[in-house]
This record gives C-alpha cells, structure tokens and sequence, in this order.
C-alpha cells in the first residue's frame, strides 16, 4: 500500500482591493531608483472567477491581468513591480483582557477612526482573522521593530467595562462581547507565558503604539517589466519586412508585416568638397513619413 502525498498550497484568489501594487522605476540598470509610484488596484482583474466565463474553463483561482497604463510606463526604462498584501496602519487602543476570560489577552482596536474609514470591512466579527501585526518603534514610529510579529486568531466587537479585582480596591477596564460596539477585541498568538517562566508573557503591544496589520492570503510578487524601443517583432520589420528604395530621391523605407510604413530613411553619399570623390555613404533617419511610398501602391 502505497501513502500518497497531498500538497495544501493553493492559488490565492484574493479580491483586487486587498492587493497594494507598488511601481520602482530606474532609467537604466546602472542607475538607481528615480521614482516611485501606486497602481490603482482596479488595474488587476479576475480572469476566469466564475463557471460562466467565456474562456471555456470552471473556476480558476489564482489567475488575474495585470493592466500597465500607457501614461504611467511612457517613459524608456526598467520598471519593478511589487504585488504585495494591503497594509492597514492603525493604533493600538488599549492591551487588555475579556471579563469572563482574564486569562486570554489581546489587543485592542478602534473601528471609528476616520484613519480606518476604507478599512471598515475588515473590522467586523472575526474579519481580521489570520492578519500578521507588526509593530512600529514606539520612539520612532517611522521604523518597524525587526522580525517582531503576531498573527491574530479572532476578532470580536467588545465594549469596555469596569471590574473590581480581587486583590485591591481599585477598578480595572476589561472587555465584553458587544457586537454593536466599535471597539475590536484581537486575540493573537502566542499571547500565554511558557510553562517554563509562567510569569513572562509575550509582548503583544502597548496603548497608543502604531502597528501594521497585513493579510497572509499571498506572498509578495515581484514583476519586472522593461520598456524598450524595439521588441523582438519590431526588429524582424528590418530583417524580413518587406523594404523599398527610391532612386528618385533615395527614400527607404521599411514596412512591418502588415505592409505599412514603420520607418523611412534618407540615403544618400557624402562627397569630398576638393575632390568630389566619395567619402561616405549617409542613412539618415527622416522627421517626417512620405505616405507616397505606402507599399501597395508602389508595388
């Protein structure tokens, strides 16, 4: 009995929304980046996301088309372009514990922030489930804490409430479940002490500190796409397009495959001014298309 073996990969098949396309451009590849820009995420587009498309195939996750605007990639160069998860930069309102459950930690989010306004979605009952957190320098918010992370496991709207512990007088806020509140309690993992140092808990965050949230769904792509003169079809014009020279006025003139001008030349020699002897033979490429040498009506 053979044990066969079953992969647990799959195409993403994310919504466009959830994908941030980040555009590096470089004139050159001596040089560095000069310029940065975002593609609107409406440029990628589903291909075959539903039985009833007209590719003739089911559901094919994973497949989309990436549109380049004309106006965008006008310029000759080297263009990178990384595909990556949509980051939602938000803050931390409180770290704290549900009522029933003080044992389970979490942190805490504000859905009314106007900051989080296009993110509303994602902050309803277990919306944020599988997002990673990264935290920002709480000194310097401009810089990431390196290779500090947590991935949520659940979300729930919560509403504060006060508690008196056990141990005091004093009061603490705690969280309950409330579904038409706008907090947003985040479990995440690991959030428990090791069973080694109980008394250690793993950092999840602090009031008031700036982090990241980013969906897992798909890693990061990478695209290079290099805008040229001339492509491998527009260099064939010259080597098996058809071509004509006019002897008249030594117009050449090369045609792509469809028999219509791409290019027209000057040709002419350049002779010595004392002796008139030739010393050069001169193409020039011309500023202007003479239309009387179109193809099929010279031939």
């Amino acid at each position: 009995m053979s044990t066969g073996v079953y992969g647990i990969v799959k195409p993403s098949d994310v919504s466009p929304s959830d994908v941030q396309i980040t555009v590096f451009y470089c004139p050159n590849r001596e040089s560095g980046i000069t310029n940065s820009f975002i593609l609107e995420s409406s440029n990628l587009t589903n291909i075959a996301d539903n039985f009833e498309g007209g590719l003739g195939i089911d559901v094919f996750s994973g497949l989309y088309n990436l549109k380049l605007p004309v106006g965008q990639f006008e310029t000759k160069g080297i263009y990178t372009i990384v595909l990556k998860p949509v980051e939602i930069k938000a803050t931390l309102v409180d770290c704290g514990v549900l009522s029933t459950l003080p044992n389970t930690k979490g942190i805490v989010f504000d859905a009314s922030d106007p900051t989080l306004s296009q993110f509303s979605d994602k902050f309803e009952n277990n919306a944020l489930t599988g997002y990673r957190v990264e935290y920002l320098d709480k000194t310097d918010p401009t810089k990431k804490v390196r290779n500090l992370f947590r991935v949520i496991t659940s979300n729930n709207r919560v509403e504060p409430v006060t508690q008196n512990l056990a141990d005091s007088n004093a009061k603490a806020i705690r969280y309950r479940f409330n579904d038409n509140a706008t907090l947003v309690f985040c479990t995440v993992t690991p959030n428990a002490s090791t069973s080694t140092k109980p008394d250690v808990f793993p950092y999840i965050g602090e009031p008031k500190q700036k982090v990241i949230l980013t969906h897992t769904l798909f890693n990061p792509v990478t695209i290079e796409v290099e805008i040229v003169d001339h492509d491998f079809e527009t260099l064939a014009y010259g080597l098996f397009g058809n071509q004509s020279k006019s002897l008249e006025d030594g117009i050449y003139t090369i045609y792509n495959f469809n028999n219509e001008i791409y290019e027209q030349y000057n040709l002419y020699e350049l002779k010595s001014q004392f002796t008139g002897v030739p010393l050069y033979e001169i193409k020039e490429k011309r500023s202007s298309i003479d239309t009387t040498k179109n193809f099929n009506d010279i031939t």
